[in-house]
This record gives C-alpha cells, sequence and structure tokens, in this order.
C-alpha cells in the first residue's frame, strides 16, 4: 500500500477548509446555542380569546391592543388549541363577502370556534408551538418548515404560553450579536450571487384594483404582501396583510369595492414609503436594512424602480440559519 507523503499546503487547504466551514455555520451554530427562553421579554403584551368569542369583537381587540395575532384557548378542552390572526380576517372577509350593501353575517355573528369549524373542517392540525427551552434553531426550523409568521412560547409544565416568537424579533436578537462572531464571506456577497429572493411569478396589483381581488390574492397565492405598480410596472405604494385590519379599525369592511389605493387612505400609522433594495446590494446591507426599518420586506426594483422580486425575512433566516445544515446545500448553490 503507498503512502502519499502530506504536504505542507495540504494542511493549509484543509485548514482554510476547516475555517471556511466554521465561518459558514457561525449563524447555525449561535442559533443551536440559544433558547427560546432568551427572547422572552420582562414584560410583554399577551392577548388571549376564548374560543366562545364573537368572530368581530376578537378582531376589534387586535386592533385596540396593537397586536397581529393571539393565541385561542378553548376552555372544553382547558388547553391552547390555534391562534386568530389577520390571515383569518382576510380568509372571512373574501369568503362571505358579497357586496356593499349585504352586511357580513359570518363576521357580525359567528364565534370563533363556529368560524374554525368552518375554514379547518377536515384540514385541521394541530397548534404549532414550541417549548421555551427549545433552541431558537428549532424555532426557525418550525417557523419555516410550516411556513407561518408566530410561533408560541408555550411553558410545558404550566401551559402558559409565555410569549410569540416572530422572523422578526429572532433576526433582530441576531443582530445584536452579529458584530462579536465570525464575519463569514458570504455577507459581502450579492442577493444575486448567493440566489435570496422570490423573484418568479410576483403578486402585484394597481392603484385601480378592487380591495377584494387583493384580498384574493392573499388568499389563494398565500403571500403576505402586494406591489402596487403604475401602468409601467414601477413601485408606487405596498399593500400589506397588515394593512387589512385598518378595515377592522375604520369599520369599512363592508365595501370591499373599493380601490387598493382608497384602502391605503386608511393607514393607522405614518407610512415611510415602500423600501426597495436591487439585486447587486449585499446581504449584509439587505439584513441591515430590515431590522433597523423594522420591516418584513423590501421590494427589488431594477434602476427604473421596476419590480423585480421580493426579499423577505424568511428568506433571510433560511439562508442565514438554515441553507447549510441538514438539507446539505450552501448558500447560493440553488
Amino acid at each position: 500500500m503507498e503512502c502519499l507523503p502530506v504536504t505542507i499546503d495540504d494542511l493549509e487547504g484543509k485548514k482554510d477548509l476547516i475555517i471556511e466551514e466554521r465561518e459558514h455555520n457561525v449563524y447555525t451554530r449561535f442559533m443551536k446555542s440559544h433558547r427560546c427562553y432568551d427572547l422572552v421579554p420582562t414584560s410583554s403584551k399577551l392577548v388571549v380569546f376564548d374560543t366562545s368569542l364573537q368572530v368581530k369583537k376578537a378582531f376589534f381587540a387586535l386592533v385596540s391592543n396593537g397586536v397581529r395575532a393571539a393565541p385561542l384557548w378553548d376552555s372544553k378542552k382547558q388547553c391552547f388549541v390555534g391562534m386568530l390572526t389577520i390571515t383569518d380576517f382576510i380568509n372571512i372577509l373574501h369568503r362571505y363577502y358579497k357586496s356593499p350593501l349585504v352586511q357580513i353575517y359570518e363576521l357580525e355573528e359567528h364565534k370563533i370556534e363556529t368560524w374554525r369549524e368552518v375554514y379547518l373542517q377536515d384540514s385541521f392540525k394541530p397548534l404549532v408551538c414550541i417549548s421555551p427551552n427549545a433552541s431558537l434553531y428549532d424555532a426557525v426550523s418550525s417557523l419555516l418548515r410550516n411556513k407561518i409568521h408566530r410561533l408560541p412560547v408555550i411553558d410545558p409544565l404550566t401551559g402558559n404560553t409565555l410569549y410569540i416568537l416572530t422572523h422578526k424579533r429572532i433576526l433582530k436578537f441576531l443582530k445584536l450579536f452579529i458584530s462579536e462572531m465570525p464575519r463569514p464571506s458570504f455577507l459581502s456577497q450579492t442577493l444575486e450571487e448567493l440566489n435570496i429572493g422570490t423573484f418568479k411569478n410576483i403578486a402585484v396589483v394597481r392603484a385601480d384594483t378592487p380591495l377584494y381581488t387583493a384580498l384574493g390574492i392573499f388568499v389563494e397565492q398565500r403571500v403576505s404582501a402586494l406591489p402596487v405598480v403604475d401602468d409601467k410596472g414601477r413601485v408606487v405604494d405596498i399593500y400589506s396583510k397588515f394593512d387589512v385590519i385598518n378595515l377592522a379599525a375604520e369599520k369599512t369592511y363592508n365595501n370591499l369595492d373599493v380601490t387598493v389605493t382608497k384602502a391605503l387612505q386608511h393607514r393607522s400609522q405614518y407610512f415611510e414609503g415602500v423600501l426597495t433594495c436591487n439585486r447587486h446590494e449585499t446581504l449584509e446591507a439587505i439584513i441591515n436594512r430590515l431590522v433597523e426599518a423594522e420591516v418584513h420586506r423590501l421590494v427589488v426594483v431594477d434602476e427604473h424602480e421596476v419590480v423585480k422580486g421580493i426579499v423577505s425575512l424568511s428568506d433571510i433566516l433560511q439562508a442565514l440559519v438554515l441553507t447549510d445544515g441538514e438539507e446539505g446545500t450552501t448558500l447560493g448553490s440553488n
């Protein structure tokens, strides 16, 4: 058996590979070494709804408390059974709306449990939740695998919901410590080089698109925001799922024939404009913009402001935390 000599260059090469691998996995290791409990603030607002509550009152309560979702408690089963989110509000409006002259009886009269029975029917799934002792890596995996945006942290001993984890909260936490970690080389690469984001079949609406049509796109395409474009495809605004809750705040949900532009006049808070980026910006720049602006997505545009894609928080977390692990892929390889 022939023994080949090992050169200094071979050893240096292996050393570089090990360093590169460590750099590449730095965020995965960080997430695996921190627990969900580390993100639970000392005090935060948590709104819980009993499933016997009327749907309409529940959505008004979301608005008045300034929250986007609430865990659902079933008094009969004595446990949490799901979440009520803005997506439910959109689904109810889209399913039952007929015309401005016909009141949406189901929104006015349904209880949450009735809506869940109608909506879930045979597709019932148990509540997706996580223990405070689980790793943040498990939390990210669960959010992305289940295609959800909110993950309740439930104490397995008491059954109490402690907090609701989101992509935004996790990325913000990572950003706090990012300067203390080794800096992976891929942070300096562009979205195009890393192939991060969605660039095909981007759902958009126009200023004169009826609101009911926009709600239909939310329901059917399962997107969370719709860039509003002009005749040349240039982005002029954005209509997100969160904007729909303003219909409850303004009690204007009985007329969904109005245009998206008209609906956007009811924004409850100051809107600083659509946040955009281009495919030639670095991943680091994108992360900084998302965290600093506290938004869920950036609209990817070309030099003429024409919409080319969307890059979301889930795209970023997928790339930073999960793209290397079990699936055996690396950034930029998909």
